[in-house]
Order: C-alpha cells, then structure tokens, then sequence
C-alpha cells in the first residue's frame, strides 16, 4: 500500500501543478462559453438524476402558471420525513428528522411564494397530521421535530391568509387539531385563524367547541382530579374563545369551572389583577385560602400576603407568611417572612418564633440520616445551619450543626467560613471530604481532592504545624494509588 503523503508534501505538489488545478471559477467560464442548447441538454441530464433537481424546477415551471402543480412529490416527501417511523428514534438521530422536515417546509414556502396558497393548506394539514404521530416513536428532548412541526403550523395559517378556505370547514379541521393536541399547540389558537374564519367560521367553532364544553362537570374542592388531560384541552379551547372574544367575566367563568385545586384560585386572581380588577382579584384570592386554608399554592398566598400590606392589613399579611414557614420550615420561607415582617415593621418578634420553629423541626425524627460527624442522629439541622449562615452569623450555624448534624455541603461551607478563626474545625471538615472525594472515582473528583490538599496544607501551615502535611499526603498516597489519574494529578504538582 503506498504511503500516506505528510501534510507538506501534500502542499508542495499542489505548489508543482500550480495552474493546472481546475477551479469552481474555470467551471463557471467553460459553462458560459457553450452554447444555450449544449448546457439545456446538460441540465436535462441532471435531472433525470437529481430528483431534488427536478422537483424544484418543476416548482419554478408551475410557478410561471403555465401549469398547475404536482404536490404529490411533497405528500411523498412528508411520509418519507416522519410518516414512516414506527420504530424508535433517539435523541442523536432526532436532529435529522427536524431537518429533514423542515427541508420539506422549505419546498412547501416556495410553493407557496409562487401563488399556489391552496395546495400548501392542503399539504401543511397533511404534514401535521402525520408528523404527531411520529412523536410517540422519537426522544425528541432537544425540540428538532417539535420546531418543525410548529413551523408546518406556522405555513398552514400564512397559507390559509392566502388561500381563504371554507371558514366552516377550516373551523372543523382546526378544532379536531386543537382537541388531538397531545404533544403541544403546533397550531396557533383560534385567536390566531380569527381573519381567516370570519364570523362565520367563529360560530362554527364555536358551536362545535360549546357542545363539547357542555359534557364538562363542574369540579369543586375535594372533587376527583382523575381525566384532567382530556379536559384541559377543550378547557383551553375555551379560555382561547374567550380571549378571542375579549370578554373577561366568560374568561374567569370558564375558568371557575374547575376549582378543585389552590392554583385554579390563583390564575382567575393573576387575570383580574392584570385586568385592573384588584378588588374582585382580591375575593378569589381569599375565597382560593379559605377553600384551602391548609397546603395551599405558596403562589395564592403570597399574592393575598402581598395585596394585603398594600391596603394597609399587615397583621393578616402575616398570619398567611407564617403559615407558609409553619408548613414548610426552610431557608426560602424565613426569608420570605422576614421581607413580610419587614413591612409590618415587626422582625425581632417573628424570627425569634420563626428560629424556635426552625430548631423544633430539626429536632423531628425523620429517619435514618445516615452517618454525620460532629453530632450525628436522626435529627437534622440542616435548615437552621442554613439560616443562620444566610445571616452571616458562622458561629451559631456551627453550634446548629455540631448539635444536629446537617449535610457534608453545609459542613463544607461552614469550614470555609470559619477557616480563618477556627482553622482546626476547618482542617478536619477538609481531611474528611478528600477521602469522600475520592470515593466517587471520577477525574472531577479528583481535582476538587487536589484542591482540598491544597487548602488542607495552607491550613497547616497556618497552625503552625506545616511539616506534618508530608505525612499526610504520604498516608493519602499509599490509601489510594490504585487511583492512577489521582497518582498523575498528585505528581503533576511540586507539593
């Protein structure tokens, strides 16, 4: 076999032939030195093999109108894009799906750039038609099908502006889209088709989505969730008429119709408010927690909190910010409650009960915590370390922890902090989270070990004890050489 040529070589005979290596610009100017039949015969030739060729020549040929187009190759070009799987995609070989719909999209514009508007309606409903079928089978995690199938939703709206369908027949094809929905809305809402279906087409939608609507039972607090997928949908067909028709009381009525839940309470709130409507906000605001005055959306609550501090009502702003961090006592809800508290003017008084919590909930059973040094049980005080850190106040978070124990990343962020003042606290946190590092067997994990050596030695050093971090290293060394990348990690540095 002869030899690969180097690089060099390569460069240097291209140098030899100089001149003699045909250009894309030499091609251009034989093309233009023959003659018109000469290159007509040479096209012709390519077209006979480059189906892609011809489909887009006789594209240009019927946009001229001379005659009608031939939309078959695009049905078949849909079917060969998604309509033939039926076998399992993943997320490497989806892109390729997108792209090879979205180059059948790129055909069905230029038909419709030349005028042939009906055809591209009639082919865009096909495509979408087929395509959903096709998510059962593709992982399509990074969105490539779902982005051209929106798009074939997007060609089917502009192609009905053109063509101007039988607004009765459009409105009973896009309502049988919008109740199949399944994977997401691929077509825009009956707001968007509103030109396009006139009055006409509305009440016929309309009709046909009021006779669905009718089947839908009312659902209040306690009621049985169970089928809510099927009727978000005609749900969400609704709330569109609705915002279509811009009537905001047939809004909040269709939205009312299912009040099973705290968050139902809050989206009629959120509508009104925007609405301008702050006084009928507030009553579905208080009827949504009196409905559920226990675990109810933190969303609702926050919302009523905050309505009533601005009419001047703080003592029952309070009453539901409490509420909140009594039901959950965490970090994001102590501080939430001391912005309420803020604006009452009243903090010293509700941290002192909210830290009491706080310390109560850490002192719950709560199963097995698994192995924490410093004072390890089956009591945690991971929330209360984590507040009292967020107050910049280290020493009472390390008293929380050696007291309750708490996670190894709050161990970790407490040596940090107190590595300065109390550097032997910091020295045994940082000598135990090498070796859990390492226990992970990773490359990552081994540079955040080195790292850890690092501030384990400086620490060390800062104690006055720097000639016993030979040893220790020694002792890390021989505990783990099996690790070979840790062993080059460790010899890449001149400790």
């Amino acid at each position: 076999m002869q030899a690969l040529l180097w690089e060099p070589e390569v460069s240097a005979r291209r140098a030899e032939r100089g001149s003699t290596v045909v250009s894309t610009e030499d091609i251009r100017a034989h093309l233009a030195s023959r003659r018109k039949e000469a290159l007509v015969d040479l096209l012709m030739d390519q077209v006979g093999r480059d189906e892609l060729l011809r489909e887009r020549l006789m594209l240009e040929v019927a946009g001229r109108g001379a005659k009608a187009v031939d939309a078959d190759p695009l049905y078949l070009a849909i079917d060969e894009a998604v309509g033939c799987i039926d076998d399992y995609v993943d997320w490497r070989e989806a892109p390729s799906v997108g792209e090879t719909l979205g180059g059948v999209s790129d055909r069905m514009e230029t038909l419709l750039a030349q005028g042939h508007a009906a055809e591209v309606v009639e082919l865009a409903a096909y495509g979408l038609g087929v395509a959903k079928g096709a998510f059962e089978y593709v992982d399509d995690s990074d969105g490539y099908l779902g982005a051209a199938v929106e798009r074939l939703g997007a060609l089917h709206l502009a192609a009905c502006h053109k063509a101007r369908p039988d607004p009765v027949e459009l409105a009973g094809w896009l309502f049988a889209e919008h109740q199949s929905d399944d994977y997401g809305s691929f077509v825009d809402s009956v707001g968007g088709y509103r030109r396009v279906l006139g009055v006409k087409g509305l009440t016929a939608y309309r009709r046909l989505a009021e006779a669905e609507w009718a089947k839908v039972p009312v659902r209040r607090t306690g009621d049985d969730r169970q089928g809510s997928y099927g009727r978000s949908r005609i749900t969400r067909i609704m709330e569109d008429l609705a915002l279509a028709s811009g009537d905001l009381d047939e809004l909040v009525e269709v939205m009312s119709r299912d009040l099973s839940y705290s968050y139902a309470y809050l989206r009629i709130t959120e509508v009104l408010r925007n609405a301008g409507r702050d006084d009928e906000a507030l009553q579905w605001a208080e009827r949504g927690i009196a409905e559920f005055p226990t675990h109810a959306d933190s969303r609702l609550r926050e919302f009523l909190a905050e309505a009533y501090h601005d009419r001047g009502r703080h003592e029952e702003a309070m009453a539901l910010a409490w509420a909140e961090l009594d039901e959950a006592p965490v970090l994001e809800r102590y501080q939430a409650l001391n912005i309420h508290a803020g604006r009452a003017g009243a903090w010293p008084a509700w941290r002192d009960k909210a830290v009491a919590r706080l310390r109560e909930e850490g002192k719950a059973p709560k199963g097995r915590a698994g192995a924490r040094p410093f004072g390890v049980s089956v009591t945690d005080a991971s929330e209360l370390v984590r507040v009292f850190l967020w107050e910049g106040d280290a020493e009472a978070a390390w008293e929380e922890a050696v007291a309750g124990g708490c996670p190894e990343s709050l161990w970790r962020e407490l040596a940090t902090r107190r590595e300065k003042a109390h550097p032997e606290d910091a020295l045994a946190i940082y000598q135990r989270h090498v070796e859990l590092a390492l226990t992970q067997k990773n490359n990552l994990a081994y540079e955040e070990a080195v790292q850890l050596l690092l501030r384990i030695r400086a620490v060390l050093h800062k104690l006055g004890r720097g000639e016993e971090f030979g040893a220790y290293l020694a002792s890390v060394r021989a505990a783990h050489k099996p690790k070979r990348n840790f062993m080059k990690l460790l010899d890449a540095r001149t400790w």
